[in-house]
């Protein structure tokens, strides 16, 4: 005897089902076809009937599958942007989850650390920590080009050599990047949980397009951007062999990719601030020319000190007239970048470095040096943070 409409068997019923479809009695809406692959993370177990409510009372997860009836040994829950499958007697080890939370202090009772009872580490911490800006360690450091230090492979292709490898401490990263061929740069939207950030075009040309600031520009030798915390970017196109010399405060921040936002975005929002500073864009084309702080040298100024609110100063440096002299300084970091023609950097109690272009070199507040026998080609990029300190001559 057929069960039902004639041609509708049991056997129609679990191809359906095995097909993914559904009867059509069935009230449940069919998924969307952009969304039935969905992955997992299998951990194991010894006894699931301990886990269950570790996960959802705990944890606050949701269990969306328990199989099999009779003597479950297999668990799904999903919560938190996760789905886990806890599964009696995987091969897996329990692993660690880490939960991120705007209020890590009310999750979990206010426990940060737990081990469920699978054995899995559950740790939880902020979803957005605070920047941490570590005590910066001073020393003198020179790194020249001719001691050929490594290029390194990193985000986008792009090659990078460290100018500062102490970091003063964690409180300061200086990269050299160079992108050797030209033409479409793979890069997507992003943006840095940084304190502060410079790009200095030292040769070539770049386009990038940020968050507010109108339609692409392009960035030549000379030429440079301070890039706000968390403005959101993207870097389009390069020429051959561009070179940027890239600071960042501190040395370790996050990058994170923005999958939301199209650039350029509608509004042109110059004024915009973010945490304090705004986005600058300074050309080199027509810049005007002063006396340095140090006697022998010229100067022009970029207006990071201005538009960052003190945070840092960004100066172009060149030989001017008169002789230079000894001189020391008292700001937190002093970083010079060569970026053509020859210059001596003298140092109280050190021997004379013979400095050429692309040989970098920090200063520590309080210690006199010299620039000393500077070519009539010599150009300098100074950075200093902050922005405002003293020069003590002598």
């Amino acid at each position: 005897m057929t069960l039902g409409k004639p041609g509708f068997s049991r056997n129609m019923v679990a191809a359906r089902l095995a097909k993914g479809g559904r009867s059509r009695h069935s009230r449940a809406p069919r998924e969307d076809p952009m969304t039935d692959t969905i992955a997992e993370m299998r951990l194991p177990t010894q006894e699931l009937r301990d886990d269950i409510p570790f996960y959802t009372k705990v944890l606050g997860m949701r269990m969306d599958m328990i199989y099999p009836a009779d003597d479950p040994r297999i668990a799904v829950f999903s919560g938190h942007g996760l789905r886990l499958r806890i599964e009696k007697g995987a091969p897996e080890s329990p692993g660690t989850l880490r939960i991120l939370t705007e209020d890590p202090d009310g999750f979990a009772d206010c426990q940060r650390s737990l081990t469920a009872p699978n054995g899995t580490r559950i740790e939880i911490e902020e979803r957005h920590p605070p920047l941490v800006m570590p005590q910066t360690e001073h020393t003198f450091v020179v790194r020249r080009l001719k001691d050929q230090a490594p290029w390194i492979i990193g985000r986008a292709g792009m090659h990078y050599r460290d100018l500062v490898p102490s970091r003063l401490g964690g409180s300061i990263i200086a990269s050299h990047i160079r992108i050797p061929d030209g033409g479409p740069v793979p890069d997507m939207v992003h943006f840095h949980r940084v304190g502060f950030q410079l790009i200095f075009c030292i040769h070539g040309w770049v386009d990038v397009v940020y968050e507010d600031q109108g339609d692409k520009m392009r960035l030549t030798a000379g030429d440079c951007f301070i890039q706000p915390p968390e403005i959101r970017h993207r870097v389009l196109e390069a020429s051959d062999n561009v070179q940027v010399i890239e600071i960042g405060v501190p040395a370790e921040h996050v990058t994170e990719i923005d999958h939301e936002m199209m650039l350029p975005t509608p509004h042109l929002r110059p004024e915009r601030e973010w945490q304090g500073q705004r986005f600058v864009y300074n050309r080199a084309e027509g810049a005007e020319w002063s006396p340095f702080r140090l006697p022998g040298y010229i100067y022009r100024d970029t207006t990071i000190a201005e538009n960052t609110k003190g945070v840092a100063g960004v100066q172009v440096v060149r030989r001017g007239q008169g002789a230079p002299q000894w001189a020391a300084h008292d700001t937190d970091i002093l970083f010079t970048f060569v970026m053509n023609g020859t210059v001596t950097l003298m140092g109280e109690g050190r021997d004379p470095y013979p400095l050429e272009q692309g040989d970098a070199f920090v200063i520590p507040p309080g210690m006199r040096t010299c620039l000393s026998d500077p070519s009539d080609d010599v150009e300098l990029l100074e950075v200093t943070l902050p922005g405002t300190f003293t020069t003590t001559l002598g």
